[in-house]
């Protein structure tokens, strides 16, 4: 769990978070805090996240480490740094990505700069971040039901804020409404029931506000089903604020969300312990539990918004709905990672009535490379949908180039394609 060290005792410590998506780091930190760890998420990135994580990369690391070991390194230099009272969260994973790295590195930097003694705390995908140490259990659940929360507010932002008639409102309610659910997530000492029912409340308050938000919605908008790797796609510092690029050239985006990665991880525990020959034992029952009871959290979460998400609904088998559409192009039993799930969602975007999918990688990155290798195919196979793949580095990035051709292509889509879109009720 400590990448490197053995040392886990977080007491008079602050746990920071990276700031992968602004909403998730919110509601995981809550989630610490909720078990009694001091935990908070690190300032929006700037110039100096670029400049010291520039510093102490080689520029051979994908641009998510960079701005990532950057944000942490801003805490180190800090004039009021405190190695006695400070830890790092990273979580890692396995497959091909660099993103397994970002701790061991973290690590080797501290070290490196004389503190051995600050601690990188790095759970893992492969036993789907079971690893979160004392109070993981009561820890890892209250952290689900928030990113759940997290997502459904996210999206409820991105359905809304391209039809508001008064630019700003929706922006607001989002923000409103993460301060809102943090509050109630933060909460300690409550029972579990207590928990979900107050969050659930939470959401109710949250919905109404933005359904009171003043907008004029239109069928002529084209839906752009947004995929890709997972911090680059969700860090609107990395990624140069793409959603609103989108929304800017008439479109309204589809997000893939945060929980995806967690079913992901939950079907990859479970192959690999089949793969190992424990299909039949203690760690297969656990994780088959711990499914199910995640999977009867999120639908006591959703239930209010079913009407509010009427042909926007998320995928409910991971791998009926994305792994096995994606399997004749990656077969997630060899391709590992993002790339199997950007493929598989695009095409389930595709079948929801999406105009266009747009891949949001790095600059060099692996899942992005592959994935876009296979888009052609998937594309021709699936009514000739635009698909386009957009990198981002520190510097600069294609999409500023390239989005005003792919939303032409999306418009063209839009008027010949053969899976129709539905709305929900709000759009008459």
């Amino acid at each position: 769990m400590v990448a490197g060290k053995q040392k886990t005792d977080l007491t008079g410590r602050t746990l920071w978070l990276p700031r992968m998506t602004y909403v998730g780091a919110r509601m995981a930190a809550a989630s610490f805090r909720s078990v009694g760890i001091c935990a908070d998420v690190t300032p929006p990135s700037d110039e100096k996240t670029l400049e010291l994580g520039g510093l102490y990369t080689s520029g051979e690391e994908c641009y998510p480490e960079k701005v990532t070991i950057g944000d942490f390194l801003r805490i180190v230099h800090a004039e009021d740094f405190d190695p006695r009272r400070t830890a790092f969260f990273m979580p890692t994973a396995e497959g091909p990505c660099r993103f397994g790295q970002y701790a061991p590195y973290m690590r080797q930097v501290l070290d490196e700069l004389g503190h051995d003694d600050v601690p990188v705390i790095s759970p893992t995908s492969k036993d789907s971040y079971d690893g979160l140490g004392e109070n993981a259990g009561e820890l890892m659940r209250t952290m689900w039901r928030a990113m759940v929360a997290g997502d459904i507010i996210r999206k409820m932002l991105l359905k809304i804020r391209p039809y508001e008639t008064r630019p700003g409102d929706t922006d607001e309610v989002y923000s409103l409404g993460v301060e809102r659910i943090a509050s109630v997530v933060e909460r300690r000492k409550i029972s579990s029931r207590r928990k979900i029912a107050d969050i659930v409340e939470a959401l109710v308050e949250i919905r109404d506000r933005f359904r009171s938000i003043p907008a004029r919605y239109t069928k002529d908008r084209p839906l752009i089903g947004v995929v890709g790797e997972i911090f680059c796609r969700l860090n609107t510092f990395s990624n140069y604020d793409a959603v609103r690029k989108i929304e800017e050239h008439g479109g309204e985006a589809w997000l893939s969300d945060v929980t995806e990665w967690v079913w992901y991880t939950n079907w990859s525990q479970k192959a690999n312990l089949e793969l190992e020959g424990r299909k039949f034992s203690m760690t297969m029952f656990g994780a088959i539990i711990k499914n199910a009871v995640q999977r009867r959290d999120e639908q006591k979460l959703l239930t209010h918004f079913a009407e509010d998400f009427q042909g926007y609904e998320e995928p409910h088998d991971i791998y009926g709905d994305l792994l096995k559409p994606a399997w004749p192009y990656l077969p997630a039993d060899g391709a590992l990672g993002e790339m199997v799930l950007s493929v598989g969602k695009g095409i389930y975007m595709y079948d929801k009535g999406a105009d266009g999918i747009i891949d949001i990688s790095p600059f060099s990155c692996m899942n992005g490379i592959v994935s876009e290798a296979v888009y052609h195919t998937v594309a021709a196979d699936h009514d000739d949908i635009p698909i386009r793949n957009f990198y981002f580095d520190s510097t600069s990035s294609n999409m500023e180039r390239d989005l005003d051709i792919f939303m032409e292509l999306a418009v063209s889509y839009r008027k010949r394609k053969q899976k129709k879109r539905r709305y929900p009720s709000c759009f008459g």
